[in-house]
């Protein structure tokens, strides 16, 4: 971001292109916080892998070359976080959920994804908000690999939901009948998690 626009938006004036991009009650930031539940995991990539289980006619495992060799796609979005920070014109690499999804096969009654990741963090999604074409599996942010700190080796970017639903460090998806409230949504935050009607708390 221009100084020109810093000083704008300290100023609470951002032309309206910019301004019709952030959602109610964010502020706009050029800077991309480093906010999680526990501490930063280690991670071995020779025993790291993504299971697939619950209501899927084969449950899977991939290993991260197996991931790494998946049609990796760049997209740019926009993301709110329920701090109150928004950022504009992120940029992720990875795979996307749905081409992901070309290698498992739901059961028809699995409409609902709970997403575990390291630490015993968990948080929830219903599978078509996951197959929107802007959900992916993402191993690169703003052209480099993820850092440790941001999710790497593999985090979940949901642009369309606040932040916490992009969850950090992915080691499982578990598809199940009925949703089934995560980590933060267990403990207070909507279970919706839209930035554009400001579903923070329950």
């Amino acid at each position: 971001m221009s100084q020109d626009m810093s000083r704008l938006r300290e100023r609470g004036t951002l032309p309206p292109d910019i301004a019709v991009r952030i959602p109610p009650g964010q502020v706009l930031t050029d800077r991309f916080p480093v906010l999680h539940y526990g501490s930063v995991p280690a991670t071995d990539l020779a025993t790291w892998d993504l299971r697939v289980f619950g209501l899927v006619r084969e449950p899977r495992r991939f290993t991260y070359k197996q991931i790494l060799a998946m049609p990796r796609e760049r997209m740019v979005v926009d993301i709110h976080c329920v701090t109150r920070w928004s950022k504009l014109d992120t940029v992720w690499e990875g795979v996307k959920f749905r081409t992901f999804m070309q290698h498992v096969q739901p059961l028809p009654e699995g409409r609902f994804v709970l997403v575990h990741c390291e630490a015993g963090f968990t948080t929830n999604l219903p599978l078509d908000v996951l197959m929107d074409d802007d959900v992916m599996l993402a191993y690169r942010h703003a052209d480099a690999p993820l850092t440790p700190e941001h999710g790497w080796p593999l985090r979940l970017i949901v642009p369309k939901k606040y932040f916490w639903k992009s969850a950090k460090w992915v080691r499982a998806l578990e598809f199940m009948a009925n949703d089934r409230l995560g980590f933060w949504e267990r403990n207070g935050y909507n279970n919706h998690a839209d930035p554009w009607k400001e579903e923070r708390f329950a």
